[in-house]
């Protein structure tokens, strides 16, 4: 168990170029995908928890999973196998783009890394939009995107406290459908 976990965020350690959040759809392939440890639901909530927290979200998302799967050794594996191959790549990476930074195969190659991580951040959005659309419906689905896209960017309000609205909302949520199904009854029948 030790070992896959290790695997798995290291892969995504390595192949996440381009800061913490180019990594999540890595993260999301291997825990989600590829070992099944959790599914896609358990996951964005993880995700979404993991986003009101301070800190790198790598080192979050791995920590927790590690805990979740294997407890305590389990997050040290996780921690390590995230960290190290930043560390190995700040290194090895760094001094050689510090010793070629002017030429024009490294401006363009870290050029080019940013709409591929947006890319990928693109198909994970809409995943979670997909099932986000099983769970609430395309109208409530229609209504927090637009709303999230108007109160972060737009207004410049921290997502911590959008996810902390949200979760309250959730947990009024399920009182008000309940009364409303009685109401409907009781109008109805």
């Amino acid at each position: 168990m030790h070992k896959d976990l290790f695997i798995a965020f290291f892969r995504a350690g390595m192949l996440g170029y381009g800061g913490g959040l180019s990594a999540i759809p890595l993260m999301h392939k291997e825990v989600v995908q590829n070992y099944k440890w959790m599914d896609d639901d358990e996951f964005g909530d993880i995700l979404a928890l993991a986003n009101t927290l301070p800190g790198p979200i790598n080192t979050k998302l791995s920590g927790y999973i590690g805990w979740r799967i294997a407890g305590f050794w389990g997050l040290m594996t996780s921690l390590i196998a995230t960290v190290l191959p930043t560390i190995v790549l700040m290194i090895l990476l760094l001094t050689a783009l510090h010793a070629y930074k002017d030429r024009p195969w490294v401006q363009g190659m870290a050029k080019g890394v940013i709409p591929i991580a947006g890319v990928m951040i693109g198909v994970l959005a809409w995943d979670f939009l997909k099932k986000s659309q099983n769970s609430l419906g395309w109208l409530r689905t229609i209504v927090f995107t637009t709303i999230s896209i108007i109160v972060i960017p737009l207004l410049g309000v921290h997502p911590a406290i959008l996810v902390a609205s949200l979760i309250l909302y959730a947990f009024i949520l399920p009182g008000r459908e309940k009364e409303m199904k009685k109401e409907k009854k009781r109008v109805s029948g």
